[in-house]
């Protein structure tokens, strides 16, 4: 190991560790560019996570131009993944929840899905110079994450919709020649040189109509955020979609459809209040009020499955809706997040109903619904959830 190697590493602990050079062991003096670092971490690390300060413990105190510098400060130093770690952080353990109602602080924050879940927990007390900051912010994950997945989505569900508006009795125009003829390879005349198609395969009139009718049920108490902001940008992508009829509904304890805002993510994102109790059932008897044709009909439900409503009934409109011929898949989680916490004993009871339940990532989701728009068996897809 070189010399320069063994500085680098007596470098990174010191800026690891805090302290004075004598308090933590390396012996290693910062200087330049790493004071104004280990000074970012210090007012962040060097508390008890209650504000009460260990070490140096400068804290960030409850001054909003002290955050909005600190803020500026990391993004400064360090890369925008630690960044978005850092604000959570500060979020968590100093409790600066607050000071996100000041513009100038939402002018400093590095935007991301996280720090959007807050701000919608906070939309209902924010003032209007606030709101308008805050859906800047906002716009700006959105147009990341629509970046991310609508493309995917598109193709993924366009190659589903043309697959299963095949038809065994298509018009004579609409026949699909390619695959007439593979399938009736076996009914090959030698004598006559030609295939005798037993059965004709082909394409229905896709343009022109409505295939599927997807409704989004999606869970908006506090432990949702990632899910309900990932679910506002895919309700609008696959609104998008002329083949298919979205709607989408939220919950807590009350119901809101927010199907008339799906021209503009951003405008559904902020018609939902995160937090407060969770009535899955109430949810659930509102989405089958939408549903006109069951057997053409995808019904997703987001949630965690914490069910403060009442359980046998929700199970029982469960049950309904699978035996008229909807699809009922239900998402613990539509996020990056990771296996999440949620009820096991109702995702069992939907299980034995034939209702799987299983955490879901955005990269995922987009081969969910096609499988589901095929009918498909979503097996497959289930074990790479848990992979």
């Amino acid at each position: 190991m070189s010399p320069d190697d063994g500085d680098e590493r007596l470098r990174r602990w010191r800026l690891a560790l805090g302290g004075a050079p004598d308090a933590e062991g390396t012996g290693y003096g910062l200087s330049g560019d790493d004071v104004a670092v280990d000074a970012a971490l210090g007012a962040l690390y060097d508390n008890a996570g209650d504000g009460t300060p260990v070490q140096r413990g400068a804290g960030l105190g409850a001054s909003a131009p002290r955050v909005a510098r600190w803020l500026g400060d990391i993004r400064k130093y360090f890369p925008s993944t630690v960044v978005q770690v850092m604000q959570a952080d500060a979020i968590e353990r100093l409790n600066l929840t607050r000071l996100l109602l000041e513009p100038e602080m939402l002018d400093a924050v590095e935007p991301d899905v996280h720090l959007v879940g807050t701000l919608l927990s906070l939309n209902r007390v924010m003032p209007d110079k606030s709101k308008r900051a805050a859906r800047k912010v906002v716009a700006k994950v959105v147009a990341e994450l629509e970046r991310r997945v609508a493309q995917p989505t598109r193709t993924a569900l366009s190659g589903a919709l043309n697959r299963a508006a095949r038809t065994s009795r298509p018009r004579h125009h609409n026949i699909d020649w390619d695959k007439t003829i593979r399938a009736n390879l076996k009914h090959y005349q030698v004598e006559h040189r030609t295939v005798v198609p037993e059965r004709l395969i082909g394409y229905g009139r896709r343009a022109q109509s409505v295939q599927r009718d997807i409704v989004l049920c999606v869970d908006q108490s506090g432990s949702m955020a990632a899910s309900v902001v990932y679910s506002g940008v895919f309700a609008a992508v696959l609104a998008s979609m002329r083949s298919l009829k979205t709607s989408l509904v939220v919950f807590d304890t009350a119901v809101v459809d927010l199907t008339d805002r799906l021209a503009d993510p951003v405008d559904v994102l902020f018609g939902t209040q995160l937090g407060g109790g969770t009535d899955i059932n109430r949810a659930i008897a509102y989405g089958q009020q939408l549903i006109t044709r069951p057997r053409d009909t995808i019904f997703v439900l987001i949630s965690d499955l914490y069910e403060g409503g009442v359980r046998d009934e929700m199970l029982r409109r469960v049950a309904a809706m699978t035996a008229s011929g909807v699809q009922v898949i239900t998402l613990l989680a539509l996020s990056d997040e990771g296996a999440p916490d949620y009820d096991h004993e109702n995702a069992a009871a939907l299980a034995a109903l034939g209702v799987p339940a299983f955490a879901c990532t955005p990269d995922v989701f987009p081969e969910l619904m096609a499988a589901a728009i095929e009918r498909r068996d979503l097996r497959s897809i289930i074990e790479r959830t848990k992979s």
